[in-house]
């Protein structure tokens, strides 16, 4: 069984010159992040629940919150599993009346479901290893070498 690392959503960021939609999170007890291309809407739907700001109408998120809850069903945690070809990988861990149930989804919707749900998120310990960057709380100029890191980076350069 993999070893899992709790995660805390540090925010939405726009890599730079594409546009292209960045999820940040950080190992809650370690140094490391893990950033995670994702689209426009789902990073919308993020940023929103991370700022716990309220739609007129319910989002699709919020939609999926309702249905779980409506079912007696309870999202548990996320957990962040794998990278296979540069594209990430998740489950959401449910218990219902029924037991436990996992279910396959995309991170960026696994992400907005446990801001949502106000429950946490994991990765394994794979994962950050291949995919995270670790920087020392202490280090600002490393800090800083990280924000010049997303910057630069495209989703290609995590394709092997």
């Amino acid at each position: 069984m993999s070893k899992y690392s709790e995660l805390e959503v540090m925010g939405v960021r726009v890599e730079m010159p594409s546009n292209q939609p960045i999820v940040l999170l950080k190992e809650v007890d370690g140094d490391r992040y893990l950033p995670i291309w994702v689209g426009a809407v789902e990073a919308t739907a993020i940023a929103f629940a991370h700022q716990e700001m309220k739609s007129i109408r319910p989002m699709t998120h919020e939609l999926l919150s309702t249905v779980i809850s409506t079912l007696d069903a309870d999202l548990v945690s996320v957990h962040l599993t794998e990278l296979v070809d540069g594209v990430f990988y998740s489950n959401l861990n449910f218990s219902t009346t029924r037991g436990e149930a996992i279910v396959s989804a995309r991170p960026s919707d696994s992400i907005a479901l446990a801001l949502r749900a106000g429950v946490p998120i994991f990765a394994t310990e794979e994962l950050l290893v291949e995919a995270g960057i670790a920087i020392p709380d202490q280090e600002e100029d490393e800090v800083e070498k990280f924000r010049e890191f997303l910057d630069h980076i495209n989703p290609e350069d995590f394709l092997s």
